[in-house]
């Protein structure tokens, strides 16, 4: 099962939950979701601004969108915690990437995505931040 499978399992499963009440969001819930939803958005914009970068480019704004998760993640507890560590570990093929060509020397084994791996996974950073704005308003 691919990244963007998991996240849509995941995100099917949250909204479930918060529509069924089993999820009972807190005012510091709603918060730490809608400033993760707006930083997910700012480092993963629209299918054409990524697809406009470099490879690096692409990789680095990944990269920053695994730190929104964990800044985030950092700062909760309960069923939003529980939430965001499966998507960040949903998302860990991202820090295995490499933008730069190995040369001769050790990769620690990172290797290199192809133009569709990096494309899910950033309909995959969508899909959450999505979701994660709609906990705001839920």
């Amino acid at each position: 099962m691919g990244m963007g499978e998991i996240i849509e399992e995941l995100t099917e499963e949250a909204e479930r939950q918060i529509r069924d009440q089993a999820w009972d969001l807190s005012p510091a819930d709603r918060s730490v979701a809608a400033k993760a939803a707006a930083d997910l958005d700012a480092a993963v914009g629209t299918p054409q601004s990524q697809q406009a970068l470099t490879e690096i480019g692409r990789l680095e704004h990944l990269r920053e969108a695994l730190a929104v998760l964990a800044i985030a993640l950092a700062h909760v507890h309960g069923r939003l915690a529980w939430f965001l560590g499966a998507a960040a570990t949903a998302l860990t093929p991202v820090l295995h990437w490499r933008a730069l060509p190995a040369g001769d020397g050790p990769t620690f084994g990172a290797v290199q995505p192809t133009l569709q791996e990096y494309t899910e996974a950033e309909d995959a950073i969508r899909r959450l931040q999505r979701t994660l704005a709609s906990i705001n308003t839920a």
